[in-house]
């Protein structure tokens, strides 16, 4: 039986080797400049370093290009790729057409990863994009767990998914909360993704808070919960899934590593002793449980439909 990757995204590049450590099996980083809502910043140097990295313990690294781009960017994407097939990155994650044109033009060896994290909603669109070069689709993270299956029962390319994590559920391109403070007459200092300055809208009807930040995108509004799925891989690991991620974004680099002990344990039990798994998924989730901050209550997302927003 297949083992799924275990894909992990660091905050800083001080993050990989503890990571590697605890059972990441490969990492997500990037820069604003070109990747969306990653946990971390990574500079053409710290990719570098992380690369280097992870490499050396057997691991490997991807690498967010998956914004969307205006005119303005896109002579700069060659030039990051070139950078990227030179440090050895092991992959692209891309979501706009135009990373996989430059792609071909630049580095057409580079292995590419199709996200846009709204429409891998069905299998002819996976092998569209992998007829076109893709050689995995990231699935949207709003379709059920029968469609996921279904989905990797026909698709000509690997297939990965969200099992952890918050899930986006807005964006604009446009800088919303700092014209909101213009027209207050203040200034807002945007401090990307720390999370003593985080920001949030409040659904007073549900209860929920929503966390709200604004980058080099445009503003971004995640989800009040988080994904969890530690005790419910088994349907996942029989169907042949590629690649199992933790979304760190808005998380401390603490919480990352012990989430991704906690899966790496899953994922090996689930793979090796299915009957031992079963026996210890409800452990797993309560350990999983013990770790989540208090305003970020889990649940299993769309996976079972329980989630609605």
């Amino acid at each position: 039986m297949n083992k799924p990757e275990l894909l992990v995204t660091p905050t800083s590049v001080d993050d990989i080797i503890p990571l590697a450590e605890a059972g990441a099996d490969a990492f997500l980083v990037g820069e604003q400049k070109f990747g969306l809502r990653l946990a971390g910043e990574f500079t053409r140097e710290d990719v570098k370093k992380a690369i280097d990295l992870a490499h050396s313990k057997g691991k490997k690294v991807y690498v967010a290009m998956n914004a969307l781009f205006h005119n303005e960017k896109i002579e700069l994407l060659g030039d990051y790729l070139k950078f990227l097939q030179e440090v050895k990155a092991d992959g692209v994650t891309f979501g706009d057409p135009a990373v996989l044109m430059a792609a071909k033009e630049h580095t057409p060896d580079i292995k590419l990863h199709w996200s846009t994290e709204t429409t891998g909603t069905n299998w002819y669109t996976c092998n569209y994009w992998g007829r076109k070069g893709a050689k995995r689709a990231v699935l949207a993270r709003e379709i059920n767990m029968d469609a996921i299956v279904e989905m990797k029962e026909n698709a000509e390319v690997e297939i990965e998914v969200q099992v952890h994590g918050m899930m986006n559920m807005f964006q604009s391109k446009r800088p919303l909360l700092g014209h909101y403070f213009e027209y207050q007459g203040k200034a807002l200092e945007v401090e990307n993704r720390r999370q003593e300055q985080n920001m949030f809208l409040h659904d007073k009807e549900r209860e929920n808070k929503y966390p709200i930040f604004e980058d080099e995108n445009g503003t971004h509004i995640m989800s009040p919960n988080d994904i969890c799925i530690i005790d419910e891989l088994t349907e996942l690991v029989e169907a042949g899934i590629d690649s199992f991620k933790i979304d760190g974004i808005l998380k401390s680099p603490e919480y990352i590593l012990e989430v991704t002990k906690l899966y790496r344990k899953a994922i090996d039990l689930a793979v090796e002793d299915a009957d031992q798994y079963d026996e210890e998924k409800d452990s797993l989730l309560a350990a999983a449980e013990a770790i989540q901050p208090p305003n970020r209550p889990l649940d299993t997302g769309f996976f079972f439909k329980e989630t609605v927003y």
